[in-house]
């Protein structure tokens, strides 16, 4: 018979506000509505954050509250917050009408878990707060299904205000029990009345009290030691990033072990607890009689089971009544696994998303995007201030090809490091020791993951030894991640390296680890790794650059974090375009204008206006890294416009974008298209590598497409870095002798052929072969 324990949380429950719970709700709704405003490259993923931090409040208050069906109706709501804060976190890899239709179906699934409160409240004020909360969840799932006059970034954001907004209500009104005597409540529980009871139960506390110093100084040990490992793995250089960094990931392990423990552990020992509740009051009422023998073995067997069982239910208590409690039995339990966890997460393929030492770049990829135009415009200030008279100062010049045939190299996210980088490096080399190839180009992302200079030598120098050619790059985000420091040091001159990080620096108002000192140590740190590997580098003047030739000219564009340039650069633009009128024009630039068969300039006005520009300039090649593939677009010829090609070059060294080639939508954005690697060439890596315990997510990913997220997001997990390879990078050869220029992609065995590419009709040159090289050819002016 199951006892009513209803009286229990009745005399003991107190209406206890907890203002800062509410607080914490309140300003994460505030925080939510302004989100959007900022420089964000994906501003949902904030709005994620801020819903996930309001849920788990929302779960911790809820496991306080006075009564069972308080506490179930609480948590669920909770976990209900945490999947919105999920599904908006991974905004960016999930369709829009997707990710509206469920935050519509979980506001409206919360609706009618307070509908169902409502019906059993006994209380007028309690049915009150249920129908309100009824009636706020199901306008939202409503307006979050008709209403379209807002964009969807908008439209999320306010939602999720909206049920922030309502936790605090919800909090700030509740009924929530205290945290003086845990304990005492799980004797209650098993109904056995104060015959022995008091003095087991005070002698578990006294017990638990003795160990809590034990217990803190290992969980505290097992974090310095994941911070020693973090560091050892991480080389910080001296810098704040540098030790931050370990920081956080040891923060991100941290939070890892308060997951596993409160969402796998907990609700495990809960449901065994549940399941052989039954035995524990029978064993106790056997243990309690006054007959029962406790010297004999089994009933000695039977206590031990009582007392570890009781023991465990206090700490579980205690957990539900006392957030410190929680976070220490949440880490005492949980290290151990996150500790596995990021030990083994190379294995599983998914290291960029689950890696802890890689969520670091989150944290600076959220700090430096709404710093970085504000950086590059101080430091293009400071620049030109130091050369007032020089009216092409951007501009560079990699030898005598004025008016001579000549070949160039561009590759995009190469600073990987591992196997996939250096799987193209003979070919890189071959191709770059031709007498005609003049230099080469980095399109993005110089080093992952954060652009220190620590990780130069391993990824930048070592694996472009034997290139005697000069080396110019634009950045990618990774690289503005230490605001751009080694960046500078590599590329730009003595002179104006230092004078850009010094107006960082000021720009800044002086916050920062960046003296004059450790300007002056990465500028000879550079200058020594130039020496040593002999990699000619250092002819630019800021992170973006210009090449004019009597017929073409080069342009290339640093597009920041979030796609954006600014006014000090926009005025570069607009005068490197000005001395290139009438020749033939290619653009470099930071992000894509086309990827994944998909459109990106979509409600991006700043990039729309880029692109523009370089269209209205004259630009007929716009070539990009940032997306990990080798893609190629037409646009053809308009009204006083040539023929428009688009190439995404991001597949010089970094793990693969297969979601290009799993997922190449029916419809893509411009009628002329191809991509590299091709869907059969991936697919049989993919199911050649895989393990048994993936199966299920390969078959998800290529009968349903990965829906609701992307085929790009669940690849990460199918991202082997093992041969087959599939990196490229092209060589660009300008030919004004035949009026030509020619795109010429690479692969890790040469050159690409046809029946490496998928490509739709008319990109393909009439009459050749699968066994002809790729090439595609641009007129000259």
């Amino acid at each position: 018979m199951p006892i009513d324990l209803s009286h229990v949380f009745a005399t003991r429950a107190r209406q206890v506000r907890l203002e800062w719970f509410s607080l914490v709700a309140v300003l994460c709704g505030v925080a939510s509505l302004i989100a959007p405003r900022g420089a964000a490259e994906h501003p949902l993923l904030r709005v994620g954050a801020l819903l996930a931090l309001a849920g788990g409040v929302e779960t911790l208050h809820g496991l306080r509250r006075s009564s069972f069906s308080a506490v179930r109706r609480a948590v669920t709501s909770g976990l209900i917050t945490l999947l919105m804060a999920l599904l908006v976190m991974n905004a960016p890899f999930i369709a829009g009408t997707a990710l509206v239709l469920f935050l519509a179906i979980t506001f409206a699934l919360d609706a009618v878990g307070h509908v169902r409160a409502f019906w059993r409240a006994t209380e007028s004020r309690a049915r009150a707060y249920a129908l309100l909360a009824a009636l706020g969840d199901a306008a939202v799932s409503i307006a979050l299904l008709i209403v379209q006059q807002i964009s969807t970034t908008w439209l999320i954001a306010l939602a999720a205000a909206l049920r922030c907004f309502g936790i605090a209500w919800t909090m700030a009104t509740a009924l929530v029990y205290e945290t003086d005597d845990a304990a005492r409540t799980v004797v209650d529980d098993l109904d056995l009345g104060e015959h022995d009871a008091a003095a087991l139960r005070q002698q578990l506390i006294d017990e638990e009290q003795a160990r809590a110093p034990a217990d803190l100084r290992w969980t505290l040990a097992f974090v310095a030691t994941l911070f020693a490992i973090h560091i050892a793995r991480m080389q910080p250089d001296g810098s704040l990033l540098g030790f931050v960094a370990p920081a956080v990931a040891v923060l991100g392990d941290m939070l890892l072990a308060v997951v596993i423990a409160l969402f796998l552990f907990v609700p495990v020992v809960l449901s065994i607890r549940s399941s052989t509740r039954w035995l524990e009051r029978w064993l106790w009422r056997r243990q309690l009689r006054a007959d029962t023998d406790r010297r004999t073995w089994p009933n000695r067997l039977a206590e031990l089971w009582l007392r570890h069982r009781l023991r465990i239910g206090i700490r579980l208590r205690e957990m539900r009544y006392s957030l410190p409690a929680a976070l220490k039995r949440s880490l005492a339990s949980g290290l151990p696994v996150a500790a596995v966890v990021a030990a083994t997460v190379p294995i599983w393929g998914m290291s960029w998303f689950f890696d802890t030492e890689n969520w670091a770049s989150g944290l600076w990829n959220s700090w430096a995007e709404s710093r970085t135009d504000q950086w590059r415009a101080a430091m293009v200030r400071d620049v030109t201030a130091a050369h007032p008279a020089n009216s092409s100062l951007f501009a560079v010049q990699p030898g005598e090809i004025a008016s001579s045939d000549f070949s160039f190299i561009v590759i995009g996210d190469t600073g990987e490091g591992d196997a996939s980088q250096h799987v193209l490096r003979d070919q890189l080399l071959t191709v770059a020791g031709r007498p005609d190839v003049r230099f080469l180009v980095i399109s993005s992302d110089v080093v992952y993951p954060n652009g220190s200079m620590i990780d130069y030598e391993a990824k930048f120098w070592l694996p472009f030894k034997g290139v005697t050619k000069p080396v110019y790059a634009i950045p990618g985000n990774h690289d503005w991640y230490d605001a751009l420091e080694a960046f500078l040091a590599t590329f730009l001159d003595a002179e104006s390296a230092r004078l850009s990080m010094r107006a960082r620096a000021e720009a800044d108002l002086r916050l920062t680890s960046t003296t004059d000192a450790r300007i002056e140590q990465l500028i000879a740190d550079a200058a020594q790794l130039r020496s040593d590997y002999n990699v000619p580098t250092g002819f630019q003047r800021a992170p973006f650059f210009e090449i004019q030739t009597e017929r073409f000219a080069l342009v290339g564009i640093d597009t920041g974090i979030v796609k954006r340039i600014d006014e000090l650069q926009w005025q570069w633009l607009e005068a490197a375009l000005s001395r290139a009128r009438g020749k033939s024009i290619m653009a470099v630039v930071g992000h894509p204008f086309y990827a994944g068969g998909g459109d990106t300039t979509a409600g991006n006005a700043d990039f729309t206006r880029l692109k523009q520009r370089l269209l209205d300039g004259g630009a007929t090649i716009l070539m990009a890294g940032d997306t990990h593939d080798l893609e190629y677009y037409v646009e053809p010829p308009a009204a006083n416009r040539s023929t428009i090609h688009y190439i995404v070059n991001g597949g010089g060294g970094a793990y693969l974008s297969f979601g290009t080639a799993l997922a190449w939508p029916s419809n893509p954005a411009t009628a002329q298209w191809a991509y590299y690697p091709n869907r059969e060439a991936v697919s049989q890596k993919i199911q050649a590598r895989t393990p048994a315990w993936k199966r299920p997510a390969w078959w998800w990913t290529t009968e349903f497409g990965a829906w609701p997220f992307s085929a790009e997001w669940l690849s990460a997990a199918f991202d082997y870095n093992v041969a087959p390879f599939f990196q490229s990078f092209f060589e660009v050869r300008v030919e004004p002798s035949s009026g030509v220029i020619r795109l010429r992609p690479y692969g890790v065995h040469g050159r690409l052929n046809w029946r490496d590419v998928a490509h739709s009709a008319g990109v393909r040159p009439a009459g050749s072969t699968d066994d002809d090289f790729v090439e595609w050819i641009v007129p000259m002016r």
